[in-house]
């Protein structure tokens, strides 16, 4: 998607992804524009790499490492913590270590839970284990014992490695997530230290692409915790990019629900291979502190205990296996099923017509004539038939036609997706009743009337729904996290201690600033406190007013509307400290039309398949559709990378932003 700065035009074009190669899947979708790149100012990016390393993608394949920690610590990765997903499973393994154990290395040092040394680094131990990778192993990850106290031991080794090896990259937890717990704190180095060189080369092909046409703008990253920043910053923390394609769907959801007035937003995105709900509250998406990658989804929800924890700030997602490309099977019970696996954009469904053997979500939906028959520009064109004998060999399986297993299929995922929105709010204690459903993605509109059944009362359906994630890269703002030790009760800190952690991380996010040629201008700062009882095991943010006198009584309250009650006479200790800097960025210009009111003449009809019976539903063309809009289900809007069903009993109404606004019928 490009965005015109001087018309305020924006254009969409889509490309089949392409696996092996992403990067040439942009450049792909990029030439589509037609565009001379010597005329674009700047080029915003977010993917999905990262997670998809976690997948074993086939071509990205995680480079060999060196762990360096404490003598008597090299199997910490591997012990991990005693989290069970499968609590009766007397076989399950555990998730297997991310560096095997012969190049995870002990060395002597020493440092105390104080940020004292106990014992020095010995130099010359260190220089013979780096003579002995140097030159075969290029990745170095040093996680040491209190480091977030005092990282001098760290920044030791960090030396000699590059004494030794000058080309070597070299990772310290200490500079990647400066907290307590070991075994998080080495996780979280390791993926980014793995992530490093993937995501630099990635990068570096898409900037040799650029280049290689002409373009001598900048570019940009997309972060998981939905603010962009610079190449060199992202390369710093390279997990912090693992989510940021559906982080920026989020985003997108975030500024459109601010600029309808609507406070409470359900960002549903249903892409090619997952579906994807998140909350937004007063414009702005939740944010988690901590989450797996790699792991189990069941039912929605991260499998605790089998993935790998990962605290990097991330856009509060819940994920299923429901995206148009997600495969139909039968169990060994005879039970139909949807997922994990899906037939991707290479071979991609059935009707594609590039190999795909295994019926699909999509395929699905054009047997039940919701599709047409030519996708992404012309670029694809469907095949029902092939669609129908895939899915009549799976109904043979259960006694159903082609049409009902269909319909069976469509049920099912409905079902998946339901369970997802309700992770993002029910149990997070919010009322779907509140919320406005914002469906996107290349087939979010298709099921967002029946999803309203979960208790929303209105659906909007953004302009360029197949797209819209994109669209959310050009109304995001500049994002730098800070983070700092602080591990101590809050009763031992005084004012003076806080506020010079706080002028620290903002003297720094400054100086990041100035590097990536930012002035100070339009910056807005947020600062936290990470704070818990004293023995619980997890922290809870608390936005810092200022005053710690005050921070006591904050966290009591927020403990108690999180949990249900609190613990007045309990120590409380605050583990770290965060300060978020936004740099707000020019965003396109909203430009809301006249609304006229007036009914649209369809362009035709077609026979649907919905709630058990064939029905005769009017098309629509999206393109000839203007502001002000009035439309009866049941009907159909074909658009350029979506597709929205309109089911009889709903009424869709087209506002001055050209969004969809589907209600149900009184």
């Amino acid at each position: 998607m490009i965005h015109d700065r001087i018309t305020n035009r924006v254009v969409e074009r889509k490309a089949l992804t392409n696996p092996r190669d992403p990067a040439q899947s942009l450049m792909d979708a990029m030439d589509r524009l037609g565009l001379d790149y010597r005329d674009i100012d700047l080029v915003v990016h977010a993917t999905t790499l990262g997670t998809n390393m976690f997948l074993g993608q086939a071509g990205i394949e995680p480079p060999e490492a060196i762990l360096i920690t404490n003598r008597g610590f090299t199997d910490v990765i591997e012990i991990g913590r005693q989290n069970r997903p499968q609590l009766y499973n007397l076989f399950f393994e555990k998730p297997r270590p991310l560096i095997p154990r012969r190049y995870r290395i002990g060395i002597s040092g020493r440092i105390d839970a104080y940020g004292r040394e106990i014992e020095p680094v010995d130099h010359d131990e260190v220089r013979r284990l780096i003579r002995k990778y140097c030159g075969r192993i290029k990745l170095y990850i040093v996680s040491l014992l209190h480091s977030y106290m005092n990282p001098s031991h760290e920044e030791t080794v960090k030396s000699i490695i590059r004494s030794v090896c000058p080309e070597a990259i070299v990772v310290l937890s200490s500079e990647v997530d400066p907290r307590p717990k070991e075994y998080e704190r080495t996780v979280t180095a390791i993926i980014n230290g793995l992530l490093t060189p993937i995501l630099s080369k990635y990068l570096e092909k898409i900037r040799r692409s650029l280049s290689g046409r002409g373009y001598m703008g900048g570019i940009l990253v997309m972060r998981s915790s939905g603010g962009i920043s610079s190449i060199e910053y992202v390369l710093r923390k390279p997990a912090s990019f693992i989510e940021s394609g559906p982080a920026a769907g989020a985003v997108a959801t975030a500024y459109l629900a601010s600029q309808l007035g609507i406070r409470y937003a359900l960002g549903f995105d249903m892409g090619g291979t997952t579906a994807k709900a998140s909350s937004i509250i007063d414009g702005r998406p939740l944010v988690t502190s901590e989450y797996e990658v790699g792991g189990e989804i069941h039912m929605g929800r991260i499998v605790k205990g089998s993935g790998y924890p990962l605290r990097i700030p991330h856009i509060d997602l819940a994920e299923v296996s429901s995206g148009g490309g997600t495969i139909a099977w039968i169990d060994e019970g005879g039970m139909l099923r949807l997922g994990p696996m899906s037939a991707g954009a290479d071979p991609g469904p059935v009707c594609y017509g590039r190999g795909g053997t295994e019926p699909t979500i999509t395929d699905a939906h054009l047997v039940l004539g919701r599709l047409p028959m030519i996708l992404g520009s012309g670029e694809v064109r469907l095949d029902r038939e092939a669609a129908i004998d895939a899915l009549r060999k799976l109904g043979d399986e259960l006694g159903l036609d082609a049409v009902e297993t269909a319909s069976r299929i469509i049920e099912l995922a409905n079902q998946h997706m339901a369970r997802a929105i309700r992770l993002v709010t029910v149990e997070r204690g919010l009322d779907p009743n509140d919320f406005t459903l914002f469906a996107f993605g290349g087939a979010g509109p298709l099921h967002a009337a029946e999803l309203m059944d979960i208790g929303f009362r209105e659906t909007v359906i953004p302009d360029h729904p197949g797209v819209f994630s994109a669209l959310g890269l050009l109304y995001t703002d500049y994002k730098y996290d800070y983070l700092h030790a602080v591990a101590r009760h809050l009763d031992e800190l005084s004012q003076a201690d806080i506020d010079s952690v706080f002028e620290d991380m903002l003297s720094e996010a400054y100086r990041q600033l100035e590097r990536d040629g930012l002035d100070r201008g339009g910056v807005r700062i947020s600062r936290y406190l990470d704070m818990r009882y004293w023995g619980q095991a997890y922290e809870i943010s608390v936005p810092y007013t200022g005053s710690l006198e005050d921070m006591a009584e904050a966290f009591n309250q927020i403990h108690m509307a999180r949990y249900g009650y609190m613990m007045g006479d309990e120590r409380i200790y605050v583990e770290s400290a965060r300060l978020e800097l936004y740099k707000i960025t020019e965003k396109p210009r909203v430009v809301v039309g006249p609304a006229k009111q007036y009914t649209p003449r369809p362009h035709g009809v077609r026979e649907l398949y919905i709630d058990g019976d064939w029905i005769e539903a009017s098309i629509y063309e999206w393109a000839r559709i203007k502001p002000g809009a009035e439309i009866d289900g049941p009907a159909i809007i074909f658009m350029e990378t979506s597709t929205a069903l309109i089911p009889e009993g709903f009424h869709a109404s087209v506002d001055g932003l050209r969004n969809i606004h589907l209600r149900r019928m009184d």
